[in-house]
């Protein structure tokens, strides 16, 4: 009688500790479902969203070769000359001429430079 319940006893033990076992896995597998299902968008928006900053990039070098063109030696080039070139709307052209490293002129005149060539006074 008593080796029945030392049985008993023994294979209680056992399906607890498979039950504990089997718990621990089901939670570390889904960390890592969540884990691999997070990583898996960034990569998906990453590479979705590769085009866009790609061109976007293109434009900006172009902004720059404009804005550092020896052919205009004050260096200051109107926005929609540099809208038309690059054939984005004012709103989009300043956007990209501020990621640039451009400001526009402190006479509100319509034309940009790039910081390098046109620092703000007392920078130097």
């Amino acid at each position: 009688m008593e080796e029945a319940n030392l049985a008993k006893t023994i294979s209680e033990q056992v399906v607890s500790d498979t039950k504990f076992w089997i718990a621990l896995i089901g939670i570390i597998g889904g960390i890592i479902g969540s884990a691999l299902t997070v990583m898996g968008n960034i990569v998906f928006h990453w590479f979705k969203e590769k085009p866009q900053r790609d061109f976007e990039n293109q434009r900006i070098i172009i902004l720059t070769e404009m804005l550092d063109d020896d052919r205009f030696p004050e260096k200051w080039r109107n926005l929609a000359t540099l809208s038309a070139v690059i054939g984005a709307d004012d709103a989009e052209t300043k956007r990209l001429l501020i990621k640039a490293d451009a400001r526009g002129s402190e006479k509100a005149d319509g034309k940009w430079g790039l910081i390098k060539n046109h620092p703000f006074p007392g920078n130097e």
